[in-house]
């Protein structure tokens, strides 16, 4: 009963507070939040190989509004370092995961980046604070459709959503700088090397829904051929119309 009466009453109060008080309690957070993902990027960096993520991504985690992209009732827990849920069965993914993933893509300005799995649209709008357009997926319509909205009402024009199987990427956007995929197929899609840039680098975690899963980075060179470095084992929500998937 405690658990569930704590974050009605935080709730209550930030909805009663001032607004710059609101503001100033939630900026708190992001940045104790930020301070987590610093000091957790320490402890992994011999096995990410970024033991301190970029200046840029770091103030982007600090900037995005996570507790937009959560229900309402997930507003409290919303700067906390864990993943939490956004209906449908999905999640949005622990803050430090999505700075790994955004530090490991190193994005820079005028990239174009293809995101696979929009979910509530937190991973885009980090993105799109560090790159020129995300493009990006989600096959659960009803979140795409939330997703659309609020990265609208937050400004970011440069994401453009799409309703769709993300396995296939989106070839008529692409070749893209960069690609993160935000659920698990059981194997890299080919489809999405296809689309990588020579030069370019993909991060996806890769597993079967039985399987222990691997967050991998996936290089295209300028031949063609790829290499595949892995970082951490990882928990994701399966791919969604992964036709690799084992049954």
């Amino acid at each position: 009963m405690l658990a569930v009466l704590l974050p009605a009453l935080f709730l209550l109060a930030m909805t009663h507070a001032r607004p710059s008080d609101a503001q100033d309690q939630r900026a708190a957070a992001r940045a104790r939040m930020v301070a987590e993902i610093a000091a957790m990027a320490r402890e992994t960096g011999g096995e990410t190989g970024r033991p301190k993520f970029g200046d840029a991504v770091m103030a982007a985690m600090a900037k995005v509004p996570r507790h937009r992209f959560v229900p309402f009732l997930q507003e409290a827990f919303a700067y906390e370092n864990r993943p939490l849920p956004i209906g449908e069965g999905q999640t949005i993914s622990q803050p430090y995961i999505v700075a790994l993933m955004t530090d490991l893509l190193d994005p820079k300005p005028g990239d174009t980046v293809l995101e696979v799995g929009t979910g509530s649209g937190y991973q885009a709008a980090v993105l799109a604070e560090l790159v020129g357009k995300v493009h990006t997926i989600e096959i659960v319509e009803p979140l795409a459709k939330r997703a659309t909205q609020l990265l609208g009402e937050l400004g970011y024009r440069n994401v453009e959503v799409r309703i769709g199987d993300g396995y296939g990427g989106w070839p008529a956007a692409g070749p893209f700088d960069a690609i993160i995929v935000t659920a698990a197929p059981a194997a890299i899609p080919q489809p999405l090397v296809d689309q990588l840039k020579p030069g370019g680098r993909m991060v996806i975690p890769v597993g079967g829904s039985s399987e222990v899963q691997q967050l991998l980075v996936v290089e295209k060179q300028s031949d063609g051929r790829t290499t595949t470095k892995r970082t951490l084992p990882v928990r994701f929500v399966p791919l969604t119309g992964d036709r690799g998937a084992k049954r």
